[in-house]
């Protein structure tokens, strides 16, 4: 099976391709039906802010949904984010660093 590498997807395009878009609901309706401040919906849309639990909470209670959904984008969009670098650094509890480098599916840690 071929692997393919996508650019992660924010949950802010999802917002707006699966729910906004569709269900004809603009930005500033749902600002003020959630009361969630405008730039912050435009800045989540944008992909530049994230969603965090308040706003989760927000939008799944005016989609009728579970707020772990937004959740669940959100923390799916971020560890796609981490995991896609090749290197990630670390401190154990004794103050030594370690790295961990990813060779294809596998981190090697390197003190």
């Amino acid at each position: 099976m071929n692997k393919r590498n996508f650019d992660p997807i924010h949950p802010g395009e999802i917002l707006l391709e699966e729910f906004l878009k569709p269900m004809e609901i603009s930005q500033e309706q749902l600002a003020e039906d959630t009361s969630i401040p405008l730039p912050k919906i435009s800045g989540i849309v944008q992909g530049k802010q994230d969603i965090n639990a308040e706003i989760a909470l927000r939008l799944g209670h005016f989609f009728c949904m579970e707020a772990q959904f937004w959740m669940n984008l959100q923390v799916r969009y971020d560890l796609i984010l981490k995991s896609g670098r090749r290197k990630i650094n670390f401190s154990l509890k004794s103050g030594r660093w370690f790295q961990l480098f990813r060779q294809g599916g596998l981190f090697i840690a390197v003190l």
